[in-house]
This record gives structure tokens, sequence and C-alpha cells, in this order.
């Protein structure tokens, strides 16, 4: 079956602090609904933690780091599940099952195979 990434956008976070308990629960919920799609996935650390890497000069060149995010925005991209659904349609009704889908925004893309199937 085809996979497919949900990528959670909800406002700039820390999941593990004591005051997201309750949106915790809310994803524990919907891992208890959806396990029988969930193929992978994690929450993912605030931006303050990021760290960019850039490439100048294509591959071998100079290697430029950053702190922080790339852009300033309301919502983050702050976590992501990786989805086995027959198809889209279903990957979209198990998405808008995450409480990111009515917290903030869920992207749900189909994965690209690297051995090309």
């Amino acid at each position: 079956m085809p996979l497919y990434a949900a990528l959670l956008y909800t406002p700039d976070l820390d999941w593990s602090a004591p005051e997201q308990a309750d949106d915790m629960k809310q994803y524990r919920a919907f891992h208890d609904e959806a396990g029988g799609h969930i193929r992978g996935g994690n929450a993912l650390r605030p931006t303050s933690t990021a760290t960019v890497v850039r490439v100048v000069g294509a591959r071998g060149g100079e290697v430029v780091v950053s702190d922080g995010p790339y852009a300033e925005t309301k919502e983050v991209l702050s976590g992501f599940y990786l989805l086995e659904c027959a198809d889209l349609d279903e990957a979209i009704m198990v998405a808008a099952k995450i409480p990111s889908a009515w917290q903030g925004a869920v992207e749900v893309r189909p994965v690209l195979p690297l051995d090309g199937e």
C-alpha cells in the first residue's frame, strides 16, 4: 500500500512542556484510533532548537550553518506521521483525525520510494 507523509503545522511550541499535556492526550487518542495506518512519526522540538545547513557552490562546497528557523511564520512544521493508506482519499480521512487538523493544518503528501516503485 502507498505511504503518505502527514506534515503537522501548528503554533511553535514545546510538546514536552506540562501545559501541552491535554493536547498530547488528543494525539495519544489519535494513535489508538489510527494505529493500523501509522508506520512512523514524531513531534519535533521547537524551531528555537533548529539548525539550518546550506552548502554554497554545490556538493563539496562551503558548509554554512545557522541557528533557528528558516522563516518566521505563525505555524511551523511541528511533527509528522508516515501513514500507510490504500489511496489519497483514505490518507485524507486519517489526517482529518490528527489534532493538528483543527489546531493548525495537516499537509498530506505521497511518499516517493527511493527504490522507484
